[in-house]
């Protein structure tokens, strides 16, 4: 494929300069545009996203400071270059200190402008190129799997770029399902450990020996079993269900972030490690902290730093996104061609609740493509019964269930357009599509009046 050309505005009120630096700049590659006028550049501008912007300072309506602002505010890092007719040192180093990479006066050195232009283009390219490079390391570092565009979402993906690379231990809090885990997974990724072990444990359900084994290891018979502490040594560990440990195993836990080291049960050597703490929650630690039903000084320790996954139904407009996300990944483990899904079951999936999450979804998106025939988009009646029954309705919404007569069904059409239309009998009757004589008579046979 062609190498994208490089695109260039002049703005100068001179035919003879503007043909000059136009034909100049054709014959080195550029794809170059001249206008006369400030309105003339301003519609380009609108119009064009351009890498170089060489015009006069002096215009007749505007300056050329106007014209590269609003360069900049299409492109930052538009290449800037003014020329005019008479050297002025003072205005020369205000344009410099403004965005401009050069000053040139009349006539115009070409050899020189196309040696700033290179100069500017080369420092988009790098620009470009960082920018991109932080794109595809947030896909491969865990930011890819954290799906959603709300601002909610673009809180956490700041805080994981923010905190990722620092190395103080991290509370995340959320409900089941949110992704907590997915959020661990992107801070190890973004820091400084990424090519250590990353380890995860969760406490839910378990006994406090059982708990205390796997996090701190064991003597053993024959040989000493190593805990998730010394097997993320040098990397992360994610510990879950953080609020069910116990007041004892809560002791032990602060003792092993304050000293940075480790006692395996019935073992009194002491083992170093050097290990970042991530925990997680669907609890307030915060709450019960104040009541006591967790340390104060161990949940200060963990939550130097916390982040807060969101709830789904917090965020509705990232479900799309999430479907499709899951429509994908369903219909590849599955192999089954699914073509989409219906705007009505969509809006299903919208306005439910989802009390289990991100987790809930994924497994009702699968549920769907695994039962699915793959000749039809999905609709509404491939949506779990329970999902469909639990959905609260769109103001001005009417739910019908299965079975009901048509006779009732008409006269709910009509007792809740009646409500929509304010009770306002000729608009209801338009709304509905039928004559007010009909509708009076509707009215009094259902007793509606």
């Amino acid at each position: 494929m062609a190498e994208r050309r490089a695109e260039v505005l002049v703005v100068d009120r001179d035919p003879a300069v503007g043909r000059r630096l136009l034909s100049y700049l054709r014959d080195h590659g550029y794809a170059a545009e001249w206008v006369d006028e400030d309105e003339k550049a301003f519609n380009q501008l609108d119009s064009h996203l351009f890498d170089v912007l060489i015009t006069e300072l002096n215009l007749p309506r505007v300056d050329g400071m106007r014209l590269m602002s609003v360069a900049k505010e299409r492109n930052p890092e538009v290449c800037v270059v003014f020329i005019t007719r008479e050297p002025d040192i003072a205005l020369a180093t205000e344009a410099m200190r403004q965005g401009a990479y050069d000053f040139q006066t009349k006539p115009v050195n070409l050899a020189k402008l196309e040696a700033v232009i290179q100069r500017g283009l080369e420092h988009q390219r790098l620009v470009y190129e960082q920018v991109e490079l932080k794109r595809r390391l947030d896909e491969r570092f865990g930011l890819g799997s954290l799906v959603g565009q709300s601002r909610q979402m673009v809180q956490v993906y700041n805080a994981v770029r923010q905190i990722g690379p620092a190395q103080a231990t991290v509370l995340i809090y959320g409900e089941p399902g949110t992704g907590k885990d997915l959020i661990a997974q992107a801070l190890h990724n973004l820091s400084p450990r990424r090519d250590e072990p990353f380890v995860r444990f969760n406490c839910a359900n378990l006994s406090e020996t059982v708990i205390e084994h796997e996090l701190f290891g064991g003597t053993g018979r024959a040989t000493p079993r190593q805990g998730r502490f010394e097997l993320a040594d040098g990397g992360t560990l994610f510990i879950e269900s953080v609020a069910d440990l116990t007041p004892r195993l809560q002791e032990v836990l602060l003792k092993v972030l304050t000293q940075r080291r480790i006692e395996r049960p019935g073992d009194a050597k002491r083992i170093p490690v050097d290990v970042r703490v991530i925990a997680a929650t669907n609890q307030r630690l915060d709450r019960l902290a104040e009541t006591g039903a967790f340390r104060a000084d161990l949940y200060e320790r963990l939550a130097k730093v916390s982040i807060e996954a969101p709830a789904l139904r917090a965020r509705r407009d990232d479900i799309p996104l999430l479907v499709n996300q899951a429509l994908r990944a369903a219909a590849e483990k599955h192999a089954r061609p699914v073509l989409g899904i219906t705007r009505n079951a969509m809006n299903l999936l919208i306005n439910y609740d989802w009390p289990g999450n991100v987790r809930e979804l994924q497994n009702v998106v699968e549920g769907m493509v695994a039962t699915t025939h793959g000749a039809e988009p999905l609709g509404v009646n491939d949506i779990p019964e329970y999902l469909r029954r639990n959905v609260t309705p769109e103001a001005g919404e009417i739910r019908i269930p299965a079975g009901v007569s048509m006779r009732d069904i008409e006269r709910l059409a009509i007792e809740e357009t009646m409500k929509l239309c304010g009770h306002n009998k000729e608009k209801c009757a338009k709304t509905l599509g039928i004559g007010l004589r009909t509708l009076y008579r509707k009215l009094n046979e259902y007793g509606l009046r």
